[in-house]
């Protein structure tokens, strides 16, 4: 079925709700596992019902946030998706406290007690009403970041369509752009404020009710991280600046040289080589072609899985206005299936996002056949492994998207890898230092921004951009705003997407094979556990950054990028 075909109704609340404690019912009385299966399954199709359609209202909320009924059916979902969270509490409850708890764990494995774990601490009914409220902000800062209608040089661009004249190489084009891009950040500065205050205060409201000193703890619980703290992520993060920072520096200063420029601005940053940046020889529909063509001849796996994608529908890359800004991947599990948005520029992100978002895609797609909703996909972390390592798995193929680019895009590549790793190591500490200090006012935390800035982006200097120069351009990371402590996640995937980069370069087969099994594996098993399963070495361990991101440094320094 394609998916301008599936069904959308709006689920009947009261009815579901009789059904799935009915079922729950059945399950707290069995005691023979076999018939307990039996019961989870029955259970696990409500959930497949309701989430089906939850995701469905998302989905077409986000391709049009100016269509007043997907706002509608968005709206629904922002308030009674946290009536359900209370039922699938109420039955990890009766998990953990049924007869046959080991039996449990015999036939789904630990994991999905663990994650039960989380989600019962992270709830109580006295919330209810302030998660409908949190959904309700998130879903109103995406429309607001939707919303936004520039005008440039004549046209008029919402904020992706913006980035390839961000990226041009006229400088003073570059400029103007960036000014544009930031300009609706400036109008909607006292709006942005006011919502990441209310949100802030709204998570620390919600840890506090449920005994959390502040909302630190609890967001790493809403992320099921079970087998590392804040403590671990710490200790990261300072292994990036003590080792990937000095890269980053020598990286810029490469770049500043390559484009003959006396200093290297913000605005100049996008702008990686004088002849211009690497980008795809085609439109969006035959990018998805040459996709097609790579996935086919990557392996059988693929093939099927891209074939699936393109003949039921399940990607929209086209940018438009009033859809929303970014790419993700999410599933529709009543179909099996993955569904991937992006917005294509033009630019050699499409090919990125493409193969990014991709990688999510196929590892939902190999998982589908797993038992539990929990393991449909695993924690974020795990979940970035798949999608950045696809990035870098594909590479053999890139000169089907870039032609006569290929070696520039894949000196970009590497290069933006490492430099990425410190911003993203700068978002996590900003949020730690912010949610431990829920009070600050917004120029307090512009200044906390800056601070980090000066640790972790030395190099950076906005000039003419007053925005930006003063603590403002975190506005722009949508990460920050819906999803807490997550940003984190993709720093800790490179290390493991960088290594999947050089196996696959040396025993292709065998790198593979370690992916695919990741991939089949799911959520099963928690973010160590799947490392070691896949036979990855684990970002938290000082010798693997540090080798990592030697070796990727020592590749970049054996190109020479002034040809470019």
């Amino acid at each position: 079925m394609k998916f301008s075909q599936y069904p959308y109704e709006r689920p009947d609340i009261s009815s579901l709700e009789e059904k799935f404690f009915s079922t729950v019912k059945k399950i707290k009385r069995e005691l023979v596992i076999r018939d307990i299966v039996k019961c989870v399954d029955e259970l696990n199709q409500l959930r497949k019902q309701f989430e089906t359609m939850a995701t469905l209202a998302s989905i077409r909320y986000t391709l049009d946030t100016q269509n007043p009924q997907y706002q509608a059916e968005q709206d629904f979902f922002d308030v009674h998706y946290p009536i359900y969270q209370s039922w699938l509490v109420e039955f990890y409850k009766m998990v953990w406290t049924h007869p046959s708890l080991y039996e449990f764990k015999s036939e789904y494995g630990w994991q999905f007690i663990k994650l039960a774990d989380c989600a019962i601490r992270c709830f109580n009914k006295n919330i209810v009403d302030d998660l409908k409220q949190e959904n309700q902000l998130v879903s109103e800062y995406t429309k607001l970041i939707a919303s936004a209608k520039i005008e440039f040089e004549g046209k008029t661009y919402n904020l992706t369509g913006l980035v390839p004249f961000m990226q041009d190489v006229n400088r003073d084009r570059r400029l103007r752009a960036h000014q544009a891009y930031l300009s609706f950040f400036v109008q909607q500065a006292h709006k942005l404020d006011e919502l990441f205050d209310t949100l802030v205060k709204l998570r620390t409201t919600i840890a506090q009710k449920l005994g959390f000193e502040n909302y630190v703890r609890l967001g790493y619980l809403r992320l099921s991280r079970v087998d590392y703290t804040d403590q671990e992520v710490a200790r990261y993060r300072e292994y990036i600046r003590k080792y990937v920072v000095p890269i980053a520096q020598i990286l810029q200063e490469r770049k500043r040289k390559r484009l003959h420029l006396d200093k290297l601005y913000f605005y100049d940053e996008k702008l990686k080589f004088n002849s211009g940046n690497p980008t795809p020889k085609g439109d969006p529909q035959w990018i998805l072609q040459q996709g097609k063509t790579m996935y086919q001849e990557l392996s059988p796996e693929t093939a099927e899985f891209f074939t699936f994608m393109q003949e039921n529908e399940l990607m929209d890359v086209i940018n438009r206005e009033g859809k929303a800004s970014g790419g993700y991947c999410t599933y529709l599990s009543a179909y099996k299936a993955p569904y991937i948005f992006s917005n294509f520029n033009g630019t050699a992100h499409d090919v990125e996002v493409l193969t990014h978002e991709a990688g999510h895609a196929f590892q939902m797609y190999c998982s589908r056949e797993q038992p539990l909703p929990e393991y449909y996909m695993p924690t974020y972390e795990a979940c970035e492994i798949h999608s950045m390592g696809m990035e870098f798995i594909t590479w053999k193929w890139m000169e089907l998207f870039f032609k006569e680019d290929t070696e520039k895009f894949k000196f970009d590549h590497i290069s933006s890898a490492l430099t990425f790793l410190p911003y993203s190591t700068m978002v996590d500490e900003f949020q730690h230092i912010i949610y431990q200090n829920p009070n600050y006012t917004p120029q307090e935390r512009k200044q906390v921004w800056q601070t980090l800035e000066k640790k972790y982006l030395p190099y950076r200097d906005y000039a003419d951009l007053p925005f930006a120069s003063q603590g403002g351009i975190w506005q722009a990371q949508s990460h920050i705003y819906a999803n807490p402590f997550y940003y984190i996640d993709y720093a800790l995937a490179q290390i493991c997407a960088l290594q999947y980069w050089r196996w696959y370069q040396e025993q292709p087969e065998a790198a593979w094979q370690s992916y695919l099994t990741l991939c089949k594996a799911g959520g099963s098993k928690s973010f160590l556990e799947l490392l070691e399963l896949g036979g990855l070495s684990s970002p938290f361990d000082e010798d693997t950054v540090r080798s990592v991101v030697e070796h990727a440094y020592q590749w970049l320094d054996q190109i020479d990028d002034s040809k470019f």
